[in-house]
């Protein structure tokens, strides 16, 4: 098996329809650093003047981190779906312009959805020190199809999809790809089989199981096990009810 790793890190994991698609982008438009503009929110902090923040066509959020206070501010959800839409997703680190200067770097570490039209209503961002590492969750993407399912017929079981590791934040994968075209019958592929360096920490136990192919026999064996556990309990149970009838028939006669 072939393994590399490449690119900036996995997409947001969110369920529903996507409200806000990100924008197309062109190749010189890949190449420049993402910006986000926020602006500082002032007064009260509860829902109504949120609701305000959101008819106003921004969503509010709130930056911290680095050792400096909290700081509320407001969006434009356009540029955060843009973020978490491509192809490093919530990992990307950008710049944060307020007062139209570079105020820091950072990047998003939650955001909230509105259940129903499934758009954002809220995030959080986390300042940046390019000098200390972080703590990410890594997609791995699985590359071909396995031997063990192209010839033989298994079933690939694709267990741990993304894996926790610990780097600088310059040298944050975007995902981990692995060629799994040699993957054969009952064969297993570990977080221990993954590439390794010295600038990147796995933090997911190397033995975890990220995929592996399985029999079908393995898959219905179960089931069908349950079934003759059932069918051979059923005589039992009709062959005391026969005894019951029996006991009582003496009964009635007298």
């Amino acid at each position: 098996m072939t393994f590399t790793s490449a690119g900036l890190v996995s997409p947001p994991r969110t369920k529903g329809a996507v409200a806000e698609r990100p924008v197309p982008e062109t190749g010189n438009e890949r190449a420049m650093p993402e910006v986000v503009v926020a602006r500082p929110r002032e007064g009260k902090f509860n829902k109504n003047a949120a609701r305000r923040v959101r008819r106003a066509g921004k969503i509010p959020a709130v930056l911290y981190g680095a050792g400096y206070e909290p700081v509320a501010v407001e969006v434009d959800p356009k540029q955060i779906s843009r973020i978490l839409y491509s192809e490093s997703g919530h990992n990307t680190i950008f710049d944060l312009e307020m007062n139209g200067k570079t105020t820091a770097k950072a990047m998003i570490v939650d955001w909230q959805r509105e259940p129903i039209k499934d758009e954002l209503i809220h995030i959080d961002m986390k300042r940046i020190a390019l000098d200390k590492p972080l703590r990410v969750s890594v997609r791995v993407k699985l590359l071909g199809t396995p031997v063990g399912v192209k010839t033989y017929g298994g079933i690939l079981d694709h267990v741990l999809r993304e894996v926790e590791v610990e780097c600088l934040p310059a040298d944050i994968p975007g995902h981990i790809d692995v060629d799994i075209s040699e993957l054969g019958l009952h064969g297993v592929l570990r977080v221990s089989d993954l590439p390794h360096s010295d600038k990147m920490k796995y933090l997911t136990a190397e033995d975890s199981t990220i995929a592996h192919v399985v029999s079908v026999r393995e898959e219905v064996a179960p089931a069908a096990e349950g079934e003759a556990a059932a069918g051979a309990a059923e005589p039992e149970v009709a062959k005391k009810g026969k005894t019951e009838a029996e006991a009582k028939a003496p009964e009635a006669k007298k």
